[in-house]
């Protein structure tokens, strides 16, 4: 018969944990339940799965405990956690005070701790989370407000789980397309680099009584070899501060305008980061609807999820016009940012009163026509960035071979 280990709250909210001998998981969980336990995490022989009785997934596999600042990764694992803990019926207080057993971030078991004692202060959960609206974001205390005003706090803070993970999915999904090229470029600077500043220089004494007999071409590029060898060092200290203040411009109002200006004129992605933005745009927008949230304050928490500075100025008069009794599909065409295709699915669902769920289907499509684009993108990027490299280095190669050539005309 094989052993589980568990993690269980019992009827005082207190975490506790042991282990048992059952035939299966479901029969361990049964007898968790017989005792008054709530399942919390249930692992096998050292399995690094777990299983909560709501039939969600809650990690319990220990991790070091170190401190670092609490991330969107905290807050989608508290969203989680808290859904399966009020699903198994314990009260708002009792599964906090669980979560900050289960945690393993010092500074995130801290803010779990204030939003506790607010919560035993006889404050509600989205008034608790206020004090940390630079963490949680207006969109998720506004979710969780809606839940609240409609008793449906754990089915809010379900679909805000999901809301969390699909934003994440898209993120990281871009993130990861993006590593190739990333690192391809920093080798292809590091090649060119290392070839002008430690194989060019091998040659410049063989060169050195040829003086304008070189090619052109070798002069430049011996040149170039000559001036990183000396002065490289200092070109990487000036590249350094001139990164620091180029940074620092960027998040300035007049830097934010200019990168994300230049960003939707890239050829391909420019197209892709609009897609991108309206995505976001049209989940929270469909969320916030189908949580409750009314349309006014829900239009206007969607639009601070929009990052580039010029797709939220277009969609900027939107809560205006609705408010003077313009309809949604007509003002979002009039933006010039969404397209035909979701302007029509947005008009679909003003005419069935299904605005909530044709938002989050065209999230949906957006999100596959994004990864598309993205990989598209990258598909069209890699063999240039490579063709790019393969141009720069035979240059070098050639004309440190004419001038090979030259001292062996010279000779003859």
């Amino acid at each position: 018969m094989p052993e589980f280990r568990y993690r269980a709250a019992d009827r005082q909210g207190a975490l506790r944990e042991g282990q048992l001998r059952a035939d299966s998981a479901d029969a361990a969980l049964r007898q968790l339940r017989q005792q008054g336990l709530t399942p919390i995490g249930l692992t096998e022989g050292g399995s690094s799965s777990a299983t909560a009785s709501s039939g969600a997934l809650v990690q319990t596999t220990s991790r070091p405990r170190r401190a670092r600042r609490p991330g969107a990764e905290d807050v989608l694992a508290m969203t989680n956690e808290l859904t399966v803990l009020l699903r198994a019926g314990l009260p708002l207080d009792r599964a906090f005070k669980v979560m900050i057993g289960m945690n393993a971030n010092p500074a995130m078991t801290e803010v779990l701790a204030q939003i506790l004692d607010a919560v035993k202060g006889g404050k509600g959960l989205s008034q608790a989370l206020r004090p940390h609206v630079a963490l949680f974001g207006e969109f998720y205390i506004n979710m969780v407000r809606s839940g609240e005003a409609g008793g449906r706090l754990g089915e809010v803070l379900a679909r805000l789980g999901e809301h969390l993970e699909r934003s994440r999915a898209l993120r990281q999904s871009v993130i990861s397309a993006l590593i190739y090229p990333s690192i391809l470029i920093v080798v292809a600077i590091l090649s060119v680099f290392l070839m002008l500043g430690f194989v060019v220089p091998q040659f410049e004494t063989l060169f050195a009584d040829m003086g304008q007999a070189l090619p052109l071409p070798t002069r430049i590029v011996v040149g170039a070899g000559h001036a990183v060898a000396d002065y490289g060092v200092f070109g990487l200290m000036l590249a350094a501060v001139v990164w620091f203040f180029w940074k620092r411009w960027l998040v300035t109002t007049a830097g934010r305008n200019w990168r994300d200006r230049q960003i939707l004129r890239l050829p391909v992605l420019g197209a892709v980061l609009i897609k991108y933005e309206i995505t976001r745009f049209s989940r929270t927008l469909g969320t916030l609807l189908g949580s409750g949230v009314s349309m006014l304050e829900s239009i206007s928490i969607a639009l601070d999820t929009i990052g580039n500075i010029h797709v939220r100025q277009a969609l900027v008069g939107l809560t205006g016009a609705v408010k003077q009794g313009g309809r949604l599909a007509t003002e979002l065409e009039k933006s010039g940012v969404f397209t035909p295709m979701a302007t029509h699915m947005v008009m679909i669902g003003e005419e069935t009163g299904r605005v909530d769920s044709m938002l989050l289907e065209l999230a949906r499509v957006y999100d596959d026509e994004v990864q598309a684009g993205v990989k598209r993108a990258l598909t069209l990027l890699e063999p240039v960035l490579i063709l790019v490299l393969g141009v720069v280095i035979a240059a070098i190669i050639i004309s440190i071979l004419m001038g090979i050539l030259s001292v062996n005309d010279l000779a003859v």
